[in-house]
């Protein structure tokens, strides 16, 4: 057990911080009402207006790029923007699930800022939404309850309302989930929780109000009219492709969703195998 939690912690921190660097990036400061989200933009350099992505990492997320997406991307005319959710690392404020949400709204409005959009010629047609892990998770959530989102793709997305089904159902399961968020909370870690936000601090009766948001399977009817990429790693622990990512597919399959792009990599949550392909797969599905 005290294996399986420190390999989990591993993966995270590893994945979301050391896997891709560029030199090719931009720090900015996003804002989000009173306090400033810590970003990188990865801009293309030209004239003409260029599509646009919005990449959400992990938790706790790190400070740089994702699999080497926003480096890919750029090379090929295309400008990501990530960022650190507020309350981790150097972003402002306190994290939250529901914070999340309006972390997302304050980066799309940046890129949405027309002085934003004169500077690095975005062309606000061509948005685009996705993640990895917990990031993943989020931006289904974020593009079911905003119908203006119609691009989204989820790494090993997190379904949040089956995260918590197990960790209500699963005592050991539970015990791993608060060892690791107690290691990546302030000070010792990352991550500044907002009072009352940790796993350990929700209840059922939480969950079930919030079901609608981040139960993506109760989603699956909000986001079957968009055009979604879902990948999945079929040696992943944590995510695991059968009961986050597949019962997903089947539900919106269910929905007749028709744009719907399963792709599986033999790998382990960290994709440490694949981050080259994944970066290929996701100029791929934007240049579609």
């Amino acid at each position: 057990m005290k294996y399986t939690y420190l390999l989990f912690l591993a993966v995270l921190l590893f994945s979301n911080s050391l896997l891709s660097q560029t030199k090719n990036k931009e720090e900015v400061k996003i804002p989000r009402g009173n306090f400033l989200l810590d970003g990188i933009v990865f801009p293309v350099i030209g004239s003409e207006s260029y599509p646009a992505l919005l990449l959400l990492r992990g938790l706790p997320g790190g400070q740089s790029d994702v699999f080497g997406i926003g480096a890919k991307l750029q090379a090929a005319g295309i400008l990501t923007l990530t960022f650190s959710y507020s309350g981790t690392y150097k972003s402002e404020g306190e994290y939250s699930m529901e914070y999340t949400v309006d972390d997302i709204d304050a980066a799309l409005d940046f890129l949405r800022d027309p002085n934003n959009i004169e500077k690095y010629n975005i062309d606000t047609a061509k948005l685009y939404l996705g993640g990895y892990s917990y990031g993943g998770g989020m931006s289904l959530t974020y593009a079911a309850n905003n119908p203006e989102i119609e691009n989204v793709f989820s790494i090993a997305g997190t379904d949040h309302g089956e995260f918590f089904r197990t960790y209500f159902a699963n005592k050991q399961y539970a015990e791993m989930i608060d060892n690791m968020f107690n290691q990546i909370k302030a000070p010792e870690g990352p991550v500044r929780f907002e009072i009352g936000k940790m796993p350990k601090d929700i209840t059922p009766e939480d969950v079930t109000t919030l079901n609608r948001y981040i139960d993506l399977r109760i989603s699956a009817p909000l986001i079957a009219n968009k055009n979604i990429l879902l990948v999945a790693g079929v040696d992943d622990q944590f995510v695991t492709m059968e009961n986050h990512i597949l019962p997903l597919y089947r539900s919106l399959q269910n929905e007749n969703a028709g744009n719907v792009k399963f792709v599986i990599f033999q790998d382990d949550h960290s994709f440490n195998k694949s981050s080259e392909e994944i970066s290929e797969l996701i100029l791929h599905w934007i240049k579609m």
